[in-house]
């Protein structure tokens, strides 16, 4: 049984059978029969693991435990809202706490977490989306490219699939609607450097 359980940079939370690099967590949204419902948050701090963790072993939608949820990467975990753990992924979020105070003038990790659910998502469960310059964007950004999502990196956008980036446009010029939050995306231009699915670094030529 495929599990919805991933989650895209679009914000959706779909199934598909690949599991991607990252599991992340925002409560409990699942039944006992394992299936979402209407929720899909529980909290505002939302977190991204490591799949392998000091031999640590879940097995997935258990009851009364909170939803596992997996992303292709951290770009994809980054746009749809995430930050990283402070436990098991302890010196990505040193890196990005301070950056992200750096940029957008807040000062403690309770700051952080309201103001990314602010910038991520509506009451209504609509992700937040903004328009910024392409030429602007800091690698591991986001952004809808001919309606389907694209990642922003080196000179190319790639474009996002369930199992990795499938083709590479170059990148050009011009207004662009972001899926990365805008406080987020500020602290990818302040030097935090998410690290990519290994499909991000092939020849999509």
């Amino acid at each position: 049984m495929t599990l919805q359980n991933r989650v895209l940079p679009t914000g959706e939370i779909a199934a598909t059978p690949e599991r991607g690099t990252l599991m992340g967590n925002r409560g409990i949204l699942h039944d006992a029969d394992r299936q979402l419902g209407k929720a899909r948050w529980r909290h505002p701090h939302w977190v991204t693991c490591l799949l392998d963790f000091k031999d640590r072993r879940r097995k997935l939608m258990q009851p009364r435990a909170y939803t596992e949820l997996f992303f292709l990467d951290e770009p994809t975990a980054l746009a749809a809202g995430h930050r990283p753990c402070g436990e098991c992924r302890r010196a990505a979020h040193r890196r990005f706490v301070a950056l992200f105070h750096a940029a957008n003038g807040t000062a403690t990790l309770a700051e952080i977490d309201r103001l990314m659910h602010r910038d991520r998502v509506t009451r209504r469960r609509a992700q937040v989306r903004h328009t910024d310059p392409l030429e602007s964007l800091p690698d591991g950004a986001f952004i809808l490219q001919d309606g389907a999502p694209h990642l922003v990196w080196g000179g190319h956008l790639l474009r996002y699939a369930p199992g990795g980036y499938t083709a590479a446009l170059p990148r050009s010029t011009g207004p662009a609607t972001v899926l990365t939050p805008a406080s987020t995306v500020a602290t990818l231009a302040a030097g935090y450097r998410p690290v990519p699915h290994p499909s991000a670094t092939k020849d999509h030529t």
